[in-house]
């Protein structure tokens, strides 16, 4: 790849839209679910399970079912998607709501 079609990419990449949303992680080995949000729901699972394998995720319960159950046991899948909103405050609203109804729709705790 030479140097312009280099520098073509790598501002693609930069003015890409990230989607932000709302998302669970479960565990099928004991039924556990956690919900969160993000930013960029597309790259959440990568941030978390990175943490998980250097055994320093914050969230205790899904660090111990992680050791206990390995990898394969949890999986992330995306609840909602927050696509349109370029206002950040009125995202970050949304976000918090929604956040909030996933988790007593679910009975999950927080990721």
């Amino acid at each position: 790849m030479n140097t312009d079609a280099r520098k073509l990419a790598i501002a693609d990449y930069k003015k890409r839209a990230s989607v932000a949303g709302i998302f669970a992680v479960r565990c099928r080995a004991t039924g556990e679910v956690w919900v969160g949000q993000a930013l960029d729901i597309e790259k959440i699972q990568n941030r978390i399970w990175f943490s998980l394998r250097m055994g320093n995720h914050r969230n205790v319960e899904l660090q111990r079912a992680w050791s206990a159950h390995g990898e394969a046991s949890l999986s992330l899948e995306t609840l909602e998607r927050i696509e349109d909103e370029e206002l950040a405050y009125v995202r970050d609203r949304l976000l918090k709501e929604r956040l909030q109804h996933w988790r007593a729709e679910l009975n999950a705790s927080a990721v």
